[in-house]
């Protein structure tokens, strides 16, 4: 049987995966009469809920005697580290794009990376069948992108089709049938290479993607580079510079076949295969027989430039809602995520209790921490911190900088500039999108992004679409100003009473309802004002043995202010943490005392 490996690439929420889903059906991977749920390659549920692909998967289906084996890859830059290994492993791409949307900074991002390792992109203009679809003027923004990324002469004659991946067809021009993907599945087929692969040499293959499994232990994936695989045959693994890291015998060969991974006893030169029986062996390490001893060279990652600190959680209510509080059971999580998670790094602080999480964005971090507290982890999260370099020649600090594209409607756009201004960003591009929308694009430092998409779409009435992707490393831009508004700290411990809450909302608005709890130094509102006020929450009425002339004051309360975890995360000061645990999210001072946090407040300005 024929063999061809590839990709679906495309920035977030342009279909990559409804079109494996559409691919899968029409491959008659499913039964007729299979049930299968929407979004089927989405399986984590943090991705259902997001709506987003966070773990490259790999499926496979059958076409014309041909395994097309198919790698659905996260979208958004966040993952990038995903996406990255992916593509050295593949021999062609589908390139997605919107057809109202056009090339976005993630489209840009994931061909860059696959025009580099020299693949030859196809084209699919998906979403055709959208109202506001403008097919040909996105082909020519597409163009013009491969140009700009410096494709060469065979890049640049990509071969494009139009399709609607929900509505299930493909076809290669806008007036043609409209029955089947079978265009798509033909120009796989015919447009991308076999695996350029050695059949005589001995087995060598380069781990891409490392996943846990509770009965076969570590499973690692990879594309046979060379000879042949086989069950229980001697393998040993390299790291990156040739070192032998564990010898061990494949315990199980498993293939893709649709959405399962199936036991096979062998496999050849470039097949997709999944191996366990190792016990070290991680992402970027090669696997090969016990004779080789040179390892197969893998791309580099590009370097983390967000960094927080997972510590545990030591409030007064510490340990009542989860059950995986000790610090050793929080590195011990940490360090197997980092092991395949390549664009995560993990290191211990000075502080014992206290680990610094180093990762690609917010989104990123904020899934890790949510994946935890799933888990039943208990956690204090800091404020999120840019990853700063040196410069080699002059010395001088380098920070990230971030590509942010913005479309907005007409009447939003100075708001926006005005805003990102004070943010240090600088304005490239500004031209009309059509519609009576703008479209914006800025290079901006990526601390200045922290919090910001809150406050953009409320800027933009929720009706602005912002987009990021790492630029670069530039100069240090200056100091740019935070949060404005002072905090509401409670000054006891107890369940909040809806009558001190009521007295206190000229204060400003309220993170919390009657009956939490609440403890000495949390976080319960914001001040109107630039200060922390000291409140107490736990302040009943007086009640005396006076009958009062009128009717009570009714307790009528504002709806309070819902903390997320993403929305508590952008939110927080450097002098305040999250507390993350399976049943809440709350908000606190670092130093819970309040002449603790007077003490080292002088010291911070001394």
């Amino acid at each position: 049987m024929n063999l061809r490996n590839i990709a679906i690439i495309a920035h977030v929420d342009h279909g990559k995966t409804t079109l494996v889903d559409c691919l899968l059906k029409q491959s008659g991977t499913f039964r007729d009469n299979q049930q299968v749920q929407e979004r089927a390659m989405d399986s984590n549920d943090l991705e259902r809920e997001r709506g987003i692909t966070i773990l490259a998967k790999c499926t496979s289906v059958e076409y014309k005697n041909t395994r097309i084996n198919i790698i659905d890859t996260p979208g958004h830059a966040d993952f990038g580290g995903e996406v990255e290994r992916i593509l050295s492993m593949v021999d062609g791409v589908v390139l997605l794009v919107d057809a109202a949307e056009g090339p976005m900074p993630q489209t840009k991002f994931v061909l860059g990376k696959a025009l580099k390792l020299g693949l030859r992109p196809i084209v699919l203009i998906n979403k055709i069948d959208r109202p506001d679809q403008r097919a040909d003027e996105v082909l020519d923004e597409i163009f013009d992108l491969f140009a700009a990324m410096e494709a060469d002469e065979y890049q640049l004659d990509f071969p494009h089709l139009y399709a609607s991946a929900k509505q299930g067809w493909a076809s290669k021009e806008t007036d043609d049938p409209k029955d089947s993907m079978d265009p798509l599945f033909d120009l796989i087929v015919n447009h991308v290479a076999e695996p350029k692969v050695n059949g005589t040499e001995d087995f060598k293959l380069l781990v891409t993607t490392l996943q846990a499994d509770p009965y076969l232990g570590r499973i690692l994936t990879g594309k046979i580079e060379s000879g042949k695989a086989t069950r229980n045959m001697a393998i040993r693994a390299l790291d990156r510079e040739g070192h032998v890291i564990e010898e061990g015998r494949a315990s199980q060969l498993l293939a893709f076949r649709g959405l399962d991974r199936v036991p096979v006893d062998e496999a050849g030169a470039g097949d997709i295969v999944a191996i366990a029986g190792l016990a070290k062996a991680t992402v970027a390490d090669t696997i090969c027989v016990p004779n080789i001893t040179e390892a197969i060279d893998s791309q580099p990652i590009d370097p983390p430039t967000l960094s927080m600190n997972f510590a545990i959680n030591d409030s007064p209510l510490a340990g009542t809602e989860g059950s995986k509080v000790t610090s050793r059971v929080i590195w011990d999580r940490l360090t197997s995520e980092a092991e395949g998670n390549v664009a995560l790094h993990v290191r211990q602080t000075d502080d014992s209790n206290s680990f610094e999480v180093s990762g690609r964005g917010e989104l990123q971090l904020a899934v890790l921490i949510e994946t935890m507290r799933r888990e039943g982890f208990e956690l204090t999260i800091s404020r999120p911190r840019v990853v700063y370099r040196e410069d080699p020649e002059t010395g001088k600090r380098l920070e990230p900088i971030e590509e942010v594209i913005i479309d907005v409607d007409d009447e939003y756009s100075g708001t926006v500039v005005e805003k990102l201004s004070a943010r240090k960003g600088e304005m490239l591009e500004m031209k009309s999108a059509g519609s009576g929308k703008q479209r914006m694009t800025f290079h901006v430092p990526s601390r200045a992004l922290i919090g910001y998409h809150g406050e953009f779409l409320t800027d933009t009435r929720g009706t602005g679409v912002i987009n990021r992707l790492f630029h670069g490393y530039s100069a240090y831009k200056g100091v740019i100003e935070g949060r404005r508004n002072g905090t509401l700290i409670s000054l006891g411990d107890g369940k909040a009473i809806a009558y001190a809450l009521w007295k206190m909302e000229d204060r400003g608005p309220m993170f919390i309802r009657p009956g939490d709890k609440v403890y000495t130094g949390m976080i319960i509102g914001e001040h109107s004002r630039g200060n922390d006020l000291d409140v107490n929450p736990l302040k009943g009425k007086q009640l005396t043995n006076i009958r009062s002339s009128g009717k009570d004051d009714a307790v009528d309360l504002t709806t309070p202010i819902e903390m997320g975890l993403d929305k508590a995360i952008a939110y927080i000061s450097n002098d305040e943490l999250v507390e993350v645990t399976p049943e809440s999210i709350r908000l606190r001072k670092r130093f819970l005392d309040i002449h603790e946090r007077k003490r080292h407040s002088k010291q911070s300005e001394s």
